[in-house]
């Protein structure tokens, strides 16, 4: 396990990412990043001293579809259900964090139109954002 640093956004905040060691400060993400931007599924990574993501030295052509519910939203859990269906259908790997965020991997080749179709009701009524990263 490795950590992106995410103290940009707020102070002392990491992102714990699980990965495959390829060499001593080389490593391939093994998970799907929820806040870690400009790191996908299968990147390879290297690190500093602290475990502490210092640079993508190879990208492996996956994206990250994000997706982060309201959680005051009068509609949340029927939306989670709902959105859970539709990555299940799509037969595409997924993550979901604290039941709020969810992380979508975007094999190379992967056109997501069907799951932005699914999202954009939901982010125009306010109930939800998301982004594709790559």
């Amino acid at each position: 396990m490795i950590h992106a640093d995410l103290s940009d956004r707020q102070d002392g905040w990491r992102e714990q990412l699980w990965t495959r060691q390829l060499a001593d400060d080389r490593f391939e993400v093994a998970c799907l990043p929820f806040f870690s931007y400009g790191i996908c599924y299968r990147d390879v990574v290297t690190i500093d001293s602290n475990h502490l993501v210092a640079s993508v030295v190879q990208k492996s052509g996956h994206r990250t579809l994000r997706v982060a519910l309201v959680a005051g939203h009068h509609d949340r859990d029927q939306l989670h259900e709902h959105l859970h269906g539709k990555v299940v259908e799509a037969a595409l790997p997924h993550e979901w964090l604290q039941g709020t965020y969810l992380s979508v991997d975007l094999p190379p080749g992967t056109d997501p139109a069907a799951l932005v179709e699914a999202l954009e009701p939901s982010a125009r009524a306010g109930a939800l954002h998301w982004e594709i990263d790559s």
